[in-house]
């Protein structure tokens, strides 16, 4: 049976386009200008924080967000950043690479993200932050973890960049931590074919946001006071070239920032066929073959999470030959291609850590015989059945 089913649809929409090409029929400047704070703005009053920041990946936003953690805290001994390995690669890598310790904790099933009291009993009097990954749009969050994380003074840093719209009691995620990222790639759930967004409530965490978004310069703080003080404090410095912070370009641009704005017009729509998606993908396959005890409360599905139930690599590898003869898209190890601890780039880190892969049984499961599909809004019921119907029929 071929069902021809891909990743990802096209998240970038004729009116999008449109838009474009009547935003660009002004000759407008389009490095960072109005757009940018236009759909900022938007962002922030849809997510309900109060400050938000465009830059051109969410890779960059979660770089800016742990770098700026330097600047914020108190007790040098603080060092460790809590971390799943079940995430994108950028959310490690920003912490390897701001000189901070990654302390890895396995996952829930239910929600791909990391189990609440392994991280509980993995904090202590160096951990800086925890960093969650909220996966393929499942909440990771719960009154305990953040009761706790308060009670402790621990930042909550959170990568929503999977997971826009879904919700913990009624709140956005990405509007309880002291920071969140988001990612607007392609496939997401809002794109800006790429781009990212960093948000907080702090305002002083949004002017260091700012100003490392753009090569630390002074004058992106958008705090006239701060920045006067800071030119008679630098008197021998032009007053438009005064760099606080090392770091790089990470701006976003008008012409994503205007795709962005068009497209927040209809996320909400969207993110309801997402969800009805899911349930009803999870409706219709078998439990026998599949871990369907996912947590649906507050989700907001990004892919279809298949997990086999098997543990052989025969009936795996038989799963996915038919997956290929039926021309159904996938990615086995889910969110980032699995356990990261497997990865080269962290071979170093396991070995000094001495970190055992069979304390990650459910990271290890999800690498071995997790994958996900493609769901997206223009996905019609009748095509998830005959997904749904072909994937029972195989033999695992």
């Amino acid at each position: 049976m071929k069902l021809n089913h891909p990743l990802m649809d096209n998240n970038i929409s004729d009116q999008d386009i449109d838009k474009v090409i009547k935003f660009l029929k002004k000759k407008p400047i389009l490095t960072q200008n109005i757009q940018v704070k236009k759909f900022e703005n938007q962002w922030s009053k849809w997510l309900g924080v109060k400050y938000s920041t465009f830059v051109n990946s969410g890779s960059s936003a979660n770089f800016i967000s742990i770098s700026l953690l330097k600047y914020l805290k108190k007790n040098e001994k603080r060092n460790e950043i809590i971390v799943p390995p079940l995430t994108w690669v950028s959310d490690i890598n920003s912490i390897i690479l701001n000189g901070f310790k990654p302390v890895f904790v396995d996952i829930n099933l239910s929600t791909l993200s990391m189990n609440t009291n392994e991280v509980i009993n993995k904090i202590n009097d160096k951990t800086l932050a925890v960093f969650i990954t909220h996966a393929q749009g499942f909440n990771s969050l719960d009154n305990k973890i953040l009761k706790y994380l308060k009670t402790k003074k621990i930042y909550l840093i959170e990568d929503v960049c999977e997971s826009h719209g879904a919700e913990f009691k009624n709140k956005k995620l990405g509007s309880l931590g002291l920071i969140s990222n988001f990612s607007f790639y392609y496939a997401h759930h809002l794109s800006t074919i790429e781009g990212g967004m960093i948000c907080t409530n702090n305002k002083k965490i949004d002017e260091i946001v700012k100003m490392m978004r753009s090569h630390g310069m002074l004058r992106e703080s958008g705090n006239k006071k701060f920045e006067n003080r800071l030119v008679k404090k630098n008197k021998n410095l032009s007053p438009k070239f005064i760099f606080l912070y090392p770091t790089l370009n990470f701006r976003g641009d008008e012409i994503r920032a205007t795709i962005g704005i068009n497209q927040l017009k209809r996320l909400n729509h969207n993110n309801l066929i997402r969800k009805r998606n899911f349930e009803f993908f999870l409706k219709n396959l078998d439990e026998k073959k599949y871990f369907k005890n996912f947590r649906l409360e507050g989700s907001c599905n990004y892919a279809f999470p298949i997990i086999l139930n098997t543990e052989s690599i025969l009936k795996r590898n038989l799963f996915e030959k038919k997956l290929i003869e039926s021309g159904i898209e996938f990615r086995r190890g889910n969110a980032g291609g699995g356990n990261q601890l497997r990865q080269p780039y962290l071979k170093n880190i396991l070995n000094k850590q001495k970190l055992s892969l069979s304390n990650f049984k459910n990271v290890e499961r999800v690498h071995f015989f997790g994958y996900y599909i493609g769901n997206y809004p223009s996905l019609s019921f009748n095509k998830i059945k005959r997904i749904t119907n072909y994937l029972n029929l195989i033999n695992i």
